[in-house]
């Protein structure tokens, strides 16, 4: 598949990596075939998680293929019941699944018996980094066990197709940023996230935080309220990354007052106290991972995993629309700036919502004291 090659980030001469990964997204559904087995009808998850891992697979097998140069198309038109789906992966189509959507109960044994087949064909696979003399048939025969396996899952090809796709392209490929969603480009100025603004935090001797937006205090003094100090006082740096980054961000439209109100839905649904705490939820469960990283100093991505689970923290919200790319440029950006803030114990933060970018400057001068509070509503 041609939607393959931008995302395919792995050394292109080598086989190690791509049958590495293969491997292990095999044992990644042997994985959510586990979960089906234990919690039965409980494992409410299931289709979605299967659709992933089986999309993820069809990536590798797609890299693989790139790499012994075959033509994945038609390494499936080789194989029984495979020649509808290589017709539509040669014409980057996606095709009418034959598995229906409706919930049926799985043939646990079924699946099982072509999860091991598939397991058993994936491991041979790895003699091609010695020998590729039969590496056709090796490939087509894993292709042959993928389909089978696929059937038994009771998965459709075209949802794991579609959903590879949109996953892989917003992780790895840079977002277009003139199709990004703005969310709010079509309410009152007065309800719109600012275009620019700038946000000053300043720490004082008591170790309270204090931020500041054209010359009003906004939001409560903070500290970092765990036992072990770790910078968390400055946490709302992150808020303002996403609102110039992602366009979103629930708590600084209350810090600031600029909730959507002139329609109650949206308000209510996107800007209300449930939004605001998914946003602070998230928040912090990303500084847990980041301080065992250093706050992502030194570092040009961000984990594929930890992305995946913003994903799902922000399902059914606005923000959902954004990449992944998107995400990951937020959270790196943010952390930059933070790192910067907490070395300084304060500074001034600088957003353009336009050109989707946020700045750290030092403080070069006492700034007036504002005589009152700006709190959320």
């Amino acid at each position: 598949m041609s939607q393959v090659e931008p995302t395919d980030r792995l050394p292109i001469d080598d086989l190690q990596p791509v049958l590495l990964g293969l491997f292990g997204e095999v044992g990644s559904i042997m994985a959510t075939a586990k979960k089906l087995h234990r919690e039965k009808e409980a494992y409410a998850g299931y289709r979605r998680a299967v659709e992933e891992e089986f999309g993820d697979v069809l990536w590798y097998l797609t890299a693989l293929c790139r790499r012994l140069n075959l033509r994945v198309d038609e390494i499936f038109a080789e194989v029984a019941g495979g020649k509808d789906y290589a017709t539509s992966i040669a014409a980057n189509d996606l095709p009418r699944s034959p598995i229906s959507h409706v919930a049926t109960p799985i043939a646990v044994p079924e699946l099982d018996a072509a999860l091991r087949q598939l397991g058993e064909v994936a491991a041979g696979l790895f003699v091609l980094r010695t020998s590729k003399a039969n590496a056709r048939s090796n490939v087509a025969t894993f292709a042959d066990w993928y389909l089978r396996a696929l059937t038994a899952a009771q998965v459709a090809f075209a949802q794991v197709v579609h959903k590879n796709i949109v996953k892989t392209s917003g992780r790895f490929l840079d977002p277009a940023y003139a199709s990004l969603p703005t969310f709010d480009q079509d309410f009152p100025e007065e309800e719109r996230l600012p275009s620019r603004f700038e946000i000053t935090i300043n720490q004082r001797s008591s170790g309270r935080s204090y931020m500041q937006w054209n010359g009003v205090f906004i939001g409560d003094p903070l500290t970092d309220n765990i036992r072990d100090p770790d910078g968390f006082r400055f946490h709302d740096v992150f808020h303002f990354a996403h609102a110039a980054i992602l366009h979103w961000s629930p708590t600084f439209r209350a810090l600031i007052k600029h909730k959507r109100k002139s329609v109650p839905k949206v308000d209510e649904a996107q800007d209300g106290g449930r939004a605001i705490v998914v946003e602070e939820g998230l928040t912090a469960w990303i500084f847990a991972r980041a301080k065992e990283l250093n706050y992502f100093e030194g570092q040009e991505t961000v984990s594929f995993d930890l992305l995946k689970t913003v994903q799902q923290f922000v399902a059914g919200y606005e923000v959902e629309a954004c990449p992944l790319r998107l995400w990951e440029i937020a959270i790196l950006k943010g952390y930059e700036v933070f790192r910067q803030v907490h070395s300084h114990n304060g500074g001034t933060i600088i957003a353009d919502r336009t050109a989707r970018t946020i700045e750290y400057q030092p403080l070069d001068r006492p700034r007036h004291q504002a005589k009152e509070f700006c709190k959320p509503d």
